[in-house]
């Protein structure tokens, strides 16, 4: 059996091994991955908390870019050479990786193999969460947490594309700026302003809000929601648990939703795949939105990799190039 180097999770730290390389099944296609990006539900896998989905690798990583080697039956799209990025439930932390036929996504013209390796897990959630769920339209107003990361860039530059006005939180005045040079119309530095006071300042309501700190955020999205506004959660940095009044869901008619996107089916995944291949790739290969890469690592660093996402001090994606 051929072997091939991937990053093992032994008492919560990441580390190089050899391991088997897996073999495309039916309407699977084995691709040599060239970069691979990090992500947080990797770093809460490694820390024990988010364990790997019935049947996925226990091999880390959710996005992968590279080159196609090898099909399974029934593959029908891709052939061998084509270069791709793919949504894994697994897998991605290695040397070859195995992904479903529709969750693959050709790499956009223009784009490098990191680039695109940037793109899936931050696409997909962004898509599904603001624009399926958020129901996010021209002329609304989005608030967006964590403005300056993978997501809150990915869904701040999508937004102000389709014609929204963007709000969105950093914790610090340089990741601030950053969010405003990418085109947000408002940026609150959360270390120093409460977000939900500064709105009111400024008479500012939002119409969806996309959240990944719930705790005390909880209160402070629903007093800053507007009538019919749309909550979406998509993690909860400072816990689950939590008190609050939900009165405001029925005085404003709120929405309050959620989602996670690695437990879903592949046929749940191939729809956000084919929207974004028809509504967000042609903006990827025309450069009017693009991946902000913060900073590149080897493979076999990966545990630096995951030690910068846990600082905060990043800005835009973290990628292991293999």
């Amino acid at each position: 059996m051929k072997q091939m180097k991937a990053i093992a999770i032994v008492n919560h730290q990441l580390i190089m091994e050899n391991i088997a390389r897996p073999e495309a099944g039916p309407g699977q296609i084995l691709i040599k991955v060239a970069a691979a990006g990090v992500n947080r539900p990797d770093i809460l896998q490694r820390m024990g908390g988010y364990p790997p989905p019935a049947g996925a690798p226990l091999t880390p990583g959710l996005e992968v870019a590279g080159e196609v080697v090898a099909v399974g039956e029934g593959v029908k799209r891709y052939t061998l050479g084509d270069q791709v990025c793919a949504l894994v439930p697994g897998g991605g932390y290695a040397e070859f990786c195995v992904a479903a036929e529709d969750n693959v996504l050709p790499v956009p013209a223009g784009f490098s193999l990191v680039e695109a390796a940037a793109l899936p897990e931050t696409y997909f959630t962004v898509w599904t969460n603001v624009f399926q769920r958020g129901a996010l339209k021209a002329g609304e107003t989005i608030l967006i947490h964590g403005g300056s990361s993978g997501i809150g860039t990915t869904a701040l530059m999508l937004a102000k594309h389709f014609g929204a006005k963007v709000i969105v939180t950093a914790g610090s005045d340089e990741k601030c700026a950053a969010c405003l040079a990418l085109g947000a119309d408002v940026a609150i530095n959360y270390k120093t302003s409460d977000f939900a006071v500064e709105m009111e300042k400024q008479n500012l309501k939002a119409d969806v809000i996309l959240d990944m700190v719930g705790g005390d955020y909880v209160a402070r999205n629903m007093k800053v929601a507007a009538l019919h506004g749309r909550i979406v959660q998509i993690a909860f940095q400072k816990g689950s648990k939590i008190e609050a009044d939900f009165l405001p869901i029925m005085v404003k008619r709120l929405t309050y939703t959620g989602s996670t996107l690695r437990p879903r089916s592949v046929a749940e995944k191939a729809i956000i795949a084919r929207e974004l291949e028809e509504k967000v790739w042609p903006l990827l290969a025309a450069g009017k939105c693009k991946p902000q890469i913060f900073k590149t690592f080897p493979l076999a660093e990966a545990a630096a990799a995951h030690a910068l996402m846990e600082s905060s001090v990043h800005m835009g994606k973290i990628v292991l190039v293999v």
